[in-house]
């Protein structure tokens, strides 16, 4: 299979999607009954494999094993200074969870929000990629909240509305959109309750993946073993989008046809 295409991505923006799975092999088994992916190993080694549609770099997929604990779709951003990073989001009362530690070409670190979102981030070189384009997800949605509360946080951690390059943040009714050069590559929706015992109303970050059939990707995921739902109604909703969770507990979303 040839080399993967990898540039440096635009600071600030979502720069990659990974689920942290239990089982390598049950996970991929899942996502190719589901989206049609095919896996290669990755640079990271045997743990870490790369989806790919049509032979091309989707998300990844790694194994981290111990624990009991459900597998998470997580977004890493782009920044220039993983420690500074780490730093900001420390003192601004967020959780570091992991590192920054290297990690192939780059240094990645993951945390949650204030709220308890999950998201990672990166430094150093990325496959390229970018979210509504190819064949990376076609939407990467913060549930969290207080929209504007989590757009100021996510602003000071990586820089966004910051000249020049980077991304820049616009303020709709009830949301906030960022933008890479005039491309949405993130949304961020208030509503969302952090006591709720539900994992699919507490605050997260959630990643859409583009299927020709979503009902019919949406059935393959119950009989793989998952769970499904039609999304709620929302004028901005895509049209037959349906939630998904996998058998180890990780949520994410459907759109298409």
């Amino acid at each position: 299979m040839p080399n993967i295409e990898r540039s440096m991505p635009v600071t600030g923006a979502p720069c990659w999607v990974n689920l942290m799975a239990q089982d390598l092999r049950a996970a991929q088994s899942f996502y190719s009954n589901v989206m049609n992916w095919t896996f290669r190993e990755s640079a990271l080694g045997s743990n870490f494999s790369v989806a790919l549609a049509q032979g091309k770099p989707v998300a990844g997929i790694g194994c981290c094993s111990g624990g009991g604990y459900p597998g998470v779709w997580t977004p890493y951003f782009a920044v220039m200074d993983a420690d500074e990073t780490a730093a900001r989001i420390s003192e601004r009362g967020a959780t570091l969870a992991v590192g920054p530690l290297p990690l192939g070409e780059g240094r990645a670190g993951i945390a949650a929000d204030r709220d308890g979102a999950v998201f990672g981030f990166w430094e150093g070189p990325t496959v390229s990629w970018s979210v509504g384009w190819g064949s990376a997800p076609a939407r990467l949605d913060l549930q969290t909240r207080n929209a504007f509360d989590a757009a100021i946080f996510y602003a000071e951690i990586f820089d966004w509305a910051r000249p020049p390059g980077g991304c820049t943040v616009d303020y709709a009714q009830d949301h906030i959109i960022v933008q890479a050069a005039g491309h949405t590559v993130a949304t961020l929706y208030g509503g969302g309750l952090e006591a709720e015992p539900d994992p699919d109303v507490r605050p997260r970050w959630n990643v859409d993946f583009h299927v020709d059939d979503s009902r019919k990707a949406a059935a393959a995921a119950v009989t793989a073993g998952g769970r499904s739902s039609p999304t709620p109604t929302a004028a901005d909703a895509p049209d037959n989008a349906f939630i998904v969770c996998d058998p180890a507990g990780a949520f994410f979303t459907l759109s298409g046809a």
